[in-house]
């Protein structure tokens, strides 16, 4: 099993900014890769960024430029810069682990933080 837990969200005015955090325990060995999806009210989940075990990254068209995902595998923590912020933003944002269990992709997934950005 994999633990994520979320946290540095918050509201914030427009043009502002905010870094989420993702921290990671349990059993961490060989994650794949790990990302950022978000989820507005009446909306579909979705990517934001990603960025796999050898470095590569990909991120929603809507954040490229603004956003930046980074970590830190000596605290196994997972970061989201988020710069320039939109009300569009406006989402809860969820912490993605993917690893291969028993030759079976899983996915793990945080409990959420919401970020509130205002007009």
């Amino acid at each position: 099993q994999v633990q994520l837990v979320e946290s540095g969200g918050g509201l914030v005015q427009a043009g502002g900014s905010l870094r989420l955090s993702c921290a990671a325990s349990g059993n961490i060995f060989r994650i794949n890769a790990m990302g950022w999806y978000r989820q507005a009210p009446g909306k579909q989940r979705e990517l934001v960024t990603r960025i796999t075990s050898d470095g590569s990254t990909n991120s929603a068209d809507s954040v490229k430029g603004r956003f930046t995902i980074s970590r830190d595998n000596a605290k196994n923590t997972l970061y989201l810069q988020m710069n320039s912020l939109k009300p569009e933003d406006t989402a809860v944002y969820y912490c993605n682990a993917e690893k291969k269990v028993t030759g079976i992709w899983v996915d793990y997934w945080g409990q959420g933080t919401q970020v509130t950005v205002s007009s």
